[in-house]
């Protein structure tokens, strides 16, 4: 398995996430993101958000080895041309690391806010369709046509290229089983979904019949699932940690213990035993659950006492 971690812009410093990213390069983790939001999803507004691709472009030059990405833009906030040519540039400046994460979009506030249309669930999802079509294409072709509903290309360059060949790994996070995951087996190189052994194994069987339905190899598309971590040896802890995960991500959390990666480090190793067996094959680590001096400790014990058996 593959390990990373992926940093909540939200109440966050430049330098802090720089000294971060720092620190788990050094540490032996194999991934880092950053999320994709303008501002918190609260009803006060209140609260310092970075921007994520001109903090992710920093991160780029200055943290050399891991792969670097989002997880996931909303693509609802850019022309999927922009994205694509966005996301050539940070490959080009990594040297050839990106994973370009992406989503249909789903915090309503600052669609509210800032005058973007937030449209239906159906809307955002045939966006999201022929935005990875658009990427892809200006990714790999020497001009690209396309004549989509929502967007459209006539004759479009896109040079230079991504350092990545054929193209950046392309990954769509969402659960949604008819609809996402249909798009997924269309166009992704990879799949994440929140969630632990349980969600990853009973939508990865409906990723594998979309799979089917389009004439695609399931085993091309890597599999990453998204889970807190907390060492501790105290069930009280595990289930305040699950609470605040149904806070914070309502529906997206659908059991939101299955998305708790805690317990002692044996209950720990356990779970990543299961989570491969569903199909896993990376793992991300959120920031956005607990204080980062908490998290920090046990993200170096989990590197340093866990991770070694699953390599």
């Amino acid at each position: 398995m593959r390990f990373g971690l992926f940093t909540s812009m939200g109440a966050q410093t430049w330098s802090g996430v720089l000294d971060l990213w720092r620190h788990i390069e050094a540490t032996g983790w194999d991934i880092a993101c950053v999320t994709d939001h303008f501002m918190p999803n609260t009803r006060e507004r209140e609260g310092a958000m970075l921007e994520a691709w001109s903090t992710l472009s920093a991160l780029a030059a200055l943290v050399p080895r891991i792969r670097v990405g989002t997880i996931v833009l909303g693509n609802t906030y850019r022309h999927p041309a922009v994205v694509a040519k966005m996301a050539t540039q940070v490959d080009i400046i990594s040297g050839g690391r990106l994973l370009l994460g992406i989503g249909a979009g789903w915090q309503e506030n600052e669609h509210d806010a800032y005058g973007i249309p937030f449209l239906t669930m159906r809307e955002r999802l045939e966006r999201l369709d022929e935005a990875c079509h658009v990427i892809r294409s200006l990714w790999t072709q020497r001009r690209s046509d396309f004549k989509g509903r929502h967007y459209q290309l006539a004759d479009a360059p896109l040079d230079p290229k991504p350092v990545q060949t054929p193209h950046p790994e392309l990954m769509i996070g969402g659960g949604g089983e008819r609809v996402t995951l249909r798009i997924v087996a269309r166009h992704a190189d990879h799949w994440n979904v929140w969630g632990g052994p349980r969600v990853l194994a009973q939508k990865g069987a409906i990723l594998d019949e979309h799979c089917a339905a389009v004439g695609r190899d399931p085993k091309t598309i890597t599999r990453s699932a998204n889970m807190a971590l907390l060492i501790t040896d105290r069930k009280d802890e595990v289930d305040r940690l699950a609470e605040t995960i149904a806070t914070r991500l309502g529906r997206h959390a659908a059991d939101p213990k299955d998305t708790c990666l805690a317990g002692t480090p044996d209950e720990i190793r356990g779970q990543l035993r299961q989570l491969q067996a569903a199909g896993a094959d990376v793992l991300f680590i959120p920031s956005l659950f607990r204080p980062l001096d908490a998290l920090r400790r046990d993200l170096d014990r989990f590197m340093a006492e866990i991770v070694p058996a699953f390599r």
